[in-house]
């Protein structure tokens, strides 16, 4: 029992580093989007610098994952939180030196994704080797709640360092969290025993593994590309909230809500944290996205602020139930010898949806359902009395119709027995 409370307190030494590095990427994060945006009057560049951020990191995810059951998970996550630092450091002497290029800033955030994707894997993995199956859950609700301080903590905090220093500062207080985290991961990594690898297969050969872990158990497979679809829902509500709102308000609102919606997340992810969710997880999994799905659709149906700001904190209060569940039903059904690399195929397959959200949601709503919903267009005088017409309601239209697709994707889930099956091998 000493054992298990222990390995329970270098979890949450572990977490907490994670945590502060999570509110140190949130600050560059907001103060990035700022600099190139002003630096440049393009939404396209903060795009770019955004995508850049995400790409490297999700595509080398799954080499990452093989490394992470290859070699020690400690050490990687020490090498990726470290050598990440790097690219902030390159972005800030550059700006020591003069105003920073969008070039230059792509190439520092670039180099800051690539070995970024060193951790994640690395990281999931230590919490399976730290944890017990009775723990995954409040891990899990303890990581999204780290997660989402990057999206409530990092914005308000960054907004207040603006008003008095400029973006410089930001960098160099991220490039601190990283020596907190470095330490934290050393720390923990003394006492637990590294991997001792027996064999040396080829990294084809154990990337098969990690893709035989997923695909042979029909189950976990279905909730991988599930983790797609929801990702695609997310991306298309991450990236047509901000256009939906400033069409009819303005930025201080808009940051009003996201605080309101942002603490959606942190509520929940606080109480799952607290409990421990020890069975009924598919229930849970369907019941929680369905009603994520109908706050989603609620979120893009009027213009109204409260209304907005209401429905998007109970979308983000019930987003964290459906992730844990997911993240427990996995997790419980894969060995943890190939957890690694299994974690860094599952990142880049169910991050697809992010993908095809940031790459063409915003096209398909300026194109084709921004003009539908104007005066004139062919759904202003039948949609449009029910969800109002204008610049923005083809944007909220949208989100609409991603509510609705989570909503069919958890009655669909319910019926499903390969993912009931997995909770019968996980009780």
């Amino acid at each position: 029992m000493e054992d298990l409370n222990k390995s329970f307190k270098k979890f949450l030494l572990l977490w907490s580093g994670e945590l502060i590095s999570a509110i140190g990427s949130g600050l560059t994060s907001f103060g990035l989007g700022i600099y190139v945006y002003q630096q440049t009057g393009r939404v396209s560049s903060t795009a770019l610098i955004t995508l850049l951020a995400f790409l490297p990191s999700l595509l080398l995810s799954p080499i990452a994952g093989v490394l992470a059951d290859r070699y020690d998970r400690r050490l990687l996550m020490i090498l990726g939180d470290s050598l990440s630092a790097l690219g902030l450091i390159y972005i800030l002497i550059c700006m020591i030196n003069g105003e920073a290029t969008l070039y230059q800033i792509a190439i520092g955030v670039t180099i800051s994704s690539i070995f970024s994707s060193l951790l994640e894997p690395a990281y999931k993995a230590t919490i399976t080797d730290l944890l017990t199956k009775e723990e995954f859950s409040k891990a899990s609700g303890l990581v999204q709640m780290a997660g989402s301080s990057k999206f409530l903590i990092s914005p308000i905090l960054a907004g207040f360092l603006l008003s008095f220093s400029n973006i410089k500062l930001l960098l160099i207080i991220d490039i601190c969290t990283f020596f907190v985290t470095v330490t934290a991961t050393l720390i923990v990594r003394k006492g637990l025993q590294s991997k001792a690898i027996e064999k040396r297969e080829s990294l084809t050969s154990e990337f098969k593994e990690g893709w035989k872990a997923i695909t042979s158990n029909k189950g976990i497979f279905t909730l991988v590309i599930l983790g797609s679809i929801l990702t695609l829902c997310l991306g298309i509500i991450q990236t047509l909230a901000t256009p939906m709102i400033l069409s009819f308000s303005n930025a201080t609102t808009l940051g009003v809500c996201e605080t309101i919606c942002g603490t959606g997340m942190l509520v929940s992810s606080v109480i799952i944290g607290m409990i421990s969710i020890k069975k009924g997880y598919s229930k849970i999994l369907s019941i929680s996205l369905f009603m994520t799905g109908i706050f989603m659709a609620i979120f893009g149906l009027r213009e109204n602020i409260i209304l907005i700001s209401i429905a998007g904190f109970l979308f983000f209060a019930t987003l964290p139930f459906a992730n844990t569940s997911i993240d427990v039903l996995i997790r419980s059904n894969i060995p943890n010898e190939v957890q690694g690399r299994a974690w860094g195929l599952i990142g880049l397959i169910s991050q697809l949806g992010y993908v095809i959200a940031f790459g063409f949601v915003g096209i398909i709503s300026d194109n084709i359902f921004n003009p539908m919903l104007t005066e004139g267009g062919i759904l202003a005088n039948n949609v449009g009395k029910i969800i109002g017409t204008g610049t923005g309601r083809g944007t909220g239209l949208l989100i609409i119709i991603a509510g609705l697709i989570l909503c069919i994707t958890a009655i669909i889930l319910y019926s499903i027995k390969s993912i009931r099956k997995l909770e019968d091998q996980y009780v």
